[in-house]
């Protein structure tokens, strides 16, 4: 059937996602007799940038190289290494809790489950965002609410600074990348063809899951690249191409 409609919906939502958070309306003054009423609920506290967490400072990533390697503080307050999984398949999924296509991916699309199926076979899964102080999607509390809200169990790494998503180019959320149990780039791009749940053509083409069964069979992956659809990655600064 011809969704003529489909593309204008689609970039509807992409200038939904990069117009940034939406100010606060201002507060209507209370009647003078009125109690004055306490806040209830702290201000989140933004994260902000850290020194470079690239092992090797300009690094970048790769098809067929090693993955560059990184130390990021997930949003619980722990911290992650990826060279510390060595010997495992890894999973690298660009993430903002507040951008539509995540929030449908998460929702009721493709990633409802992907992520506790995929690690329950022993591949790990980190989620990142890159995203800058004030930007969209950004601050510890904000994504230990989407963890709790869509059940993840994996870590949200905060990219505060944006220099793990540009060593990697990471461009849109979600933007996927497959690490093989070498340490090497094997897969960088898209989910799948369907952004928001509609496939390009008609047929669902799983790019990310086609990758690690590959990788399973011990067989090459037959694309090793594709275009990721989503928001723009909320750097503060674009990265330089």
């Amino acid at each position: 059937m011809h969704r003529p409609l489909l593309p204008l919906v689609i970039l509807s939502l992409a200038l939904a996602c990069d117009s940034g958070p939406k100010p606060p309306e201002a507060a209507k003054a209370a009647p003078a007799s009125a109690p004055a009423t306490p806040a209830t609920t702290p201000a989140a506290t933004p994260v902000a940038p850290i020194a470079n967490p690239l092992a090797e400072p300009g690094a970048v990533a790769a098809i067929g190289q090693p993955a560059p390697d990184f130390t990021l503080e997930a949003a619980d307050g722990s911290k992650v290494k990826l060279s510390d999984f060595k010997g495992k398949r890894v999973v690298l999924e660009w993430f903002n809790p507040e951008c539509p296509f995540v929030k449908q991916a998460h929702g009721d699309g493709a990633l409802k489950d992907l992520a506790a199926r995929t690690t329950a076979t022993g591949v790990v899964w980190l989620a990142i965002n890159s995203g800058a102080p004030g930007k969209q999607g950004h601050g510890a509390e904000l994504n230990k609410q989407a963890a709790a809200t869509w059940k993840l169990g994996h870590p949200i790494l905060l990219d505060a600074g944006g220099y793990v998503g540009k060593a990697y180019d990471a461009t849109n959320t979600p933007h996927l990348y497959v690490i093989d149990e070498k340490g090497v780039l094997v897969y960088r791009g898209a989910l799948d063809n369907a952004p928001m749940g509609e496939p390009d053509g008609g047929t669902r083409i799983a790019y990310l899951e086609d990758t690690l069964a590959a990788l399973t069979a011990g067989k090459p992956v037959a694309t090793p690249e594709t275009k990721a659809w989503g928001c723009s990655v909320k750097y503060d600064k674009p990265a330089a191409h």
